[in-house]
């Protein structure tokens, strides 16, 4: 499984979602530019001691990302409010890979037009949305559940 977060922008959740990768197997891709300094320096600060066993790949654009993306035959599977589907409702596979929008602004529209893939996770009526980590653990939990429940060795 891949995950990639679209110019994250605050520091700590960034972190959360990069352990939350490293302790279940998930490739990491940080789309920037990021609303803090983007580096192992940085990360190892905030207490991110698992970089040696995370793969984390950087873009510095979402037009990098996207070159990357299609160079590797990989679907985009947004997670959005905006989506309709559950994210419950989709079968998950190796030519995704997820992304995740920024904490104060989701991600533009021509993110959601070159999504091949929009979901959302069910909320209650009233509420605006998770914390971008929870919802990161979340779909990688559903993601794996899929796959047989373990993350990779």
């Amino acid at each position: 499984m891949r995950m990639a977060l679209y110019e994250p922008d605050i520091p700590q959740n960034t972190g959360t979602i990069l352990r939350a990768c490293a302790c279940l197997g998930i490739e990491a891709h940080i789309v920037e530019p990021a609303g803090f300094p983007v580096t192992d320096r940085a990360f190892r600060r905030a207490g991110m001691d698992y970089l040696d066993r995370l793969t984390i790949i950087r873009h510095a654009s979402f037009a990098d990302f996207q070159e990357w993306r299609r160079g590797q035959g990989l679907r985009l599977v947004l997670m959005t409010t905006a989506a309709e589907t559950s994210y419950l409702d989709h079968r998950y596979g190796e030519d995704q890979i997820v992304m995740v929008g920024r904490e104060s602004a989701g991600v533009p529209e021509a993110v959601h037009q070159a999504a091949d893939v929009r979901l959302r996770i069910p909320i209650r009526e009233g509420f605006r949305s998770l914390n971008i980590a929870v919802a990161t653990a979340m779909v990688a939990g559903e993601a794996l559940r899929q796959a047989g429940g373990r993350p990779p060795a």
